[in-house]
């Protein structure tokens, strides 16, 4: 059995696979449990891949781009169980694991298990420290000064990564934390500018969040934040060819885009995205499919609200960046 969140676990895992394991299970099917699955199929490894939500990458990217992932992973020779909860993992008498029981009461035999159920911020040691942290990170300004637990701001203490939970004015200043080597790059800049620069001088961190994953043969790109939406739909390409971009929008503005095997795009989403374009976008190519349609972007749990834009970002590095107030698209 596995998790996979040092560079330890990986390269355990690897000899694992290596070994040529009859069947591997990989209970969650988000980003990294879609990556492990599709690394298996490469190797021409029998996996399962046991979801509780009802597609593949439904959290992060609403239920039309999980169902195309369902099908790509099965198509790729997946058995994809979705719906489902593993209740026990079985072992043999030598303590490997063998069998894993569902909630469904069906049972499958493995003998590699991979938990891949989200990621875990280091804040323990941080406990009874007076900030503001808990399992979701640590509470901070855009400056990524921390907040105490009363919510005022410290003064002395910056913090910056997947701990981070910093507002940003694009999204209503909802706290995000994201959990991505290049928003740590882009934070880290912020926070050491900052801790040695006086009050006028500190510099916001407003970098819109960007993302990738390659997974069976596919390279999905995001920018923006796909959970802040209620409405998606495709603007370039073709679904069926798996090489097509997807916007995101709430109240008639965009929010996110996602791009399979076209990320080229993505620069001009994130431009529509900064200076809150309406939405549904026009499409910028030839390439537009024949019915462009919004449809409800369906995540399990609920969207983030949002009441439309209110600002826009400003420059192009972290000495420029600001916002600037806009009228709110009707």
């Amino acid at each position: 059995m596995f998790v996979v969140r040092t560079r330890e676990h990986a390269e355990s895992l690897r000899r694992a696979l290596a070994a040529g394991p009859s069947r591997v299970l990989v209970i969650g099917a988000g980003f990294t449990g879609s990556e492990i699955a599709s690394i298996c199929r490469e190797r021409d490894i029998p996996v399962t891949v046991a979801e509780l939500a009802p597609a593949p990458l439904v959290g992060a990217l609403g239920a039309m781009i999980g169902e195309i992932a369902a099908d790509m992973q099965r198509a790729h020779g997946v058995e994809l169980r979705c719906g489902v909860k593993v209740t026990r993992l079985e072992g043999d008498a030598q303590g490997h694991f063998r069998r894993a029981h569902f909630d469904d009461g069906t049972t499958i035999d493995a003998d590699v298990a991979v938990v891949a159920l989200g990621g875990i911020r280091n804040t323990e040691w941080l406990r009874d420290s007076g900030l503001a942290e808990g399992v979701w990170g640590i509470a901070c300004d855009t400056g990524c000064r921390a907040l105490d637990l009363n919510g005022l701001i410290t003064d002395d203490v910056f913090v910056a990564g997947d701990v981070a939970r910093c507002p940003n004015p694009i999204y209503e200043c909802r706290l995000i934390s994201l959990e991505h080597w290049a928003n740590a790059v882009e934070q880290a800049q912020v926070a050491a500018h900052n801790m040695v620069s006086g009050q006028v001088d500190r510099w916001p961190h407003l970098s819109i969040p960007l993302f990738w994953s390659i997974q069976f043969g596919v390279n999905i790109k995001s920018v923006g934040v796909p959970t802040f939406a209620d409405e998606v739909v495709v603007t370039q390409g073709s679904v069926a060819d798996r090489r097509f971009v997807a916007a995101y929008g709430y109240r008639g503005r965009v929010t996110a885009a996602v791009s399979f095997n076209n990320a080229k795009w993505l620069d001009h989403y994130r431009q529509l995205i900064e200076t809150a374009a309406p939405f549904p976008p026009p499409c910028p190519t030839p390439d537009q499919p024949a019915d462009v349609k919004p449809v409800p972007v369906d995540f399990p749990a609920p969207t983030l609200l949002a009441q439309g834009a209110t600002v826009v970002v400003t420059g192009h590095d972290p000495s420029e960046r600001r916002v600037t107030s806009v009228q709110q698209h009707r």
